[in-house]
């Protein structure tokens, strides 16, 4: 069946459509029955700004660099980036098309509520939530730790600094703080810094990868960046799985390093309720984030394997980082300096903006019951309009998260699969149900038209098939230190979710709650406690 409305339905498009100002914006978020609480002063390049800021291609290529170089090489790092960006696009503009519909802080999980039948909504909400909570905490971790890590490798430059587990992580710690910080104390600078953000991951990885490519000694040929197949997949030297398995089998879990970095971008959903135009806003910022990143990245990609100098000593490297190794090899010492301060402050960039999103999302959450302690985490700062308790959640969990690197070799690797993932598949969930009850879908103003249906079946598609993938062992053999355990935290959010909704939520969790709604019926919906008294009233 078609997307085709009934009458009273083309009236609600009628609201949905581009709007002019702040009044409207209010309007639309009304009908969707929100009040608005957060400060809306964003435009649509600082809506584009954040997701791109938390694709960051130099945050994800540099940290996964290593993993690229010995899990496929240069040949699937080089495609495998061309493959999943198109992919990614098409999940982009599926996700587009539902944010332009239902343009809110929840995301995902309102998107879920608001594309299924209304007995099904309240589990759909539940179990998207839970999946995009977790994805958007374990892609914070992966950021900031990888900034930590790299601010522990420039600190060896020249010093006799010696970083370990513990140093790392205390760093890590301190990254997260000051990005709590941020987050906390300079709302009213986040637009700036956002469009700081922007230029610097723009000017900053062209700047840098031109140094490298005129500066480089010498340069790979051709057919070692687009066709050496390298498999480092076995443990201490032994044989991988090209061996074991098949080169494909190499193939397909080489391209984390491309999908992990073209993920977050559901940062411009969860920026909706403050940016203005938000239904046209915060899709146009989706695509244009992923687009822009994955010719970025592309070129990010080209001009660091162009310019390696010696392939074993850059995967072998002292520093512990082959991208660090690279600027050494090319610039030399004090120009490397130069070049991992443009890549830390990406990093820290990103985070930070990876905290923003994902403190909106745990306070949209919250604010309909999904969490634990949701009394006290979706209060809203009166001064600062800003959802602070979940900012300092979302630091407290990202840091919790990051702890397993102290005992293990894999947890990094494992924190990226775990944030594309939980990401992923809550991205998936609502555009599959926008498909199954596609009758009932009331579009926004921007939609895909004859192309909404096959785009949205080729997304599910491929979520389906990369959640598959990136539970995959990854080194060979198999043993308790190189087991990937984002089947285990996969498998925990899966089980506490349903397990959960079984034995207590399905009696009380309604989904996205009403607040207009609410306060018809006399409920202050600043109040949590009043509000808490919303999901009897409703159930009765």
């Amino acid at each position: 069946m078609s997307d085709s409305v009934s009458t009273s339905s083309k009236e609600a498009r009628v609201v949905v459509q581009p709007t002019l100002g702040r009044d409207a914006d209010e309007a639309e978020l009304a009908r969707m029955g929100y009040k608005q609480e957060l400060r809306r002063e964003l435009g649509l390049l600082q809506n584009f700004g954040v997701s791109f800021s938390i694709i960051s291609v130099i945050t994800g290529v540099s940290s996964l660099f290593a993993y690229g170089l010995t899990t496929g090489g240069p040949a699937v790092m080089v495609w495998g980036w061309i493959i999943v960006a198109c992919f990614t696009i098409c999940v982009g503009l599926a996700m587009a098309e539902v944010c332009s519909a239902h343009p809110t802080s929840g995301g995902p999980y309102f998107w879920a509520a608001m594309v299924s039948p209304p007995e099904r909504a309240a589990f759909a909400s539940w179990v998207t939530g839970w999946f995009n909570l977790l994805g958007q905490v374990a892609v914070t971790t992966g950021i900031s730790f990888a900034c930590a890590t790299f601010i522990s490798t420039v600190s060896t430059f020249n010093t006799d600094f010696v970083p370990n587990a513990h140093r790392t992580i205390g760093i890590y710690a301190a990254v997260l703080i000051a990005q709590g910080l941020i987050n906390t104390f300079g709302v009213h600078l986040l637009k700036y810094l956002n469009n700081v953000s922007v230029w610097w991951h723009a000017v900053g990885t062209t700047a840098l990868v031109i140094a490298i490519l005129v500066k480089a000694p010498t340069h790979q040929s051709g057919d070692f960046v687009f066709r050496t197949f390298i498999d480092g997949t076995g443990v201490d030297g032994g044989p991988g799985w090209s061996e074991r398995a098949s080169p494909a089998y190499v193939a397909v879990i080489g391209i984390l390093i491309a999908q992990y970095t073209l993920t977050g971008f559901d940062a411009s959903a969860h920026m909706t309720e403050e940016t203005r135009n938000a239904a046209m806003s915060g899709p146009i910022g989706i695509v244009m984030a992923i687009s822009v990143s994955a010719v970025l990245g592309w070129f990010l990609l080209l001009g660091l394997l162009f310019s390696i100098q010696d392939l074993d000593n850059t995967i072998a490297s002292p520093t512990g980082e082959p991208v660090a190794q690279i600027f050494l090899d090319t610039v030399g010492e004090k120009g490397a300096i130069v070049l991992m301060v443009i890549v830390i402050g990406s990093m820290f960039f990103c985070g930070t903006f990876s905290i923003t999103s994902n403190s909106r999302m745990m306070y949209a959450f919250a604010r309909d019951g999904g969490i634990p302690g949701h009394k006290f985490f979706h209060k809203v700062d009166p001064k600062r309009k800003s959802p602070i308790r979940t900012v300092w959640l979302a630091c407290t969990l990202s840091f919790i998260l990051g702890l397993p690197s102290l005992g293990s070799s894999v947890a990094f690797s494992a924190a990226t699969s775990i944030a594309t993932m939980g990401l992923y598949i809550s991205y998936g969930i609502p555009i599959a149900l926008r498909v199954i009850y596609r009758a009932q879908f009331v579009r926004g103003p921007f939609h895909l038209g004859r192309f909404s249906y096959p785009i949205a079946i080729i997304s599910v598609i491929w979520i389906c098939f990369i959640s598959i993938v990136f539970i995959l062992p990854e080194l060979n053999p198999v043993n308790s230190q190189t087991l990937n355990y984002a089947i285990v935290a996969v498998g925990i959010v899966i089980a506490y979710s349903m397990g959960f909704w079984v034995i207590s939520a399905r009696k009380w969790f309604t989904g996205p709650i009403k607040q207009i709604a609410a306060e018809e019926m006399g409920i202050d919906v600043m109040n949590p406690e009043a509000v808490d008294s919303l999901g009897d009233e409703r159930k009765q």
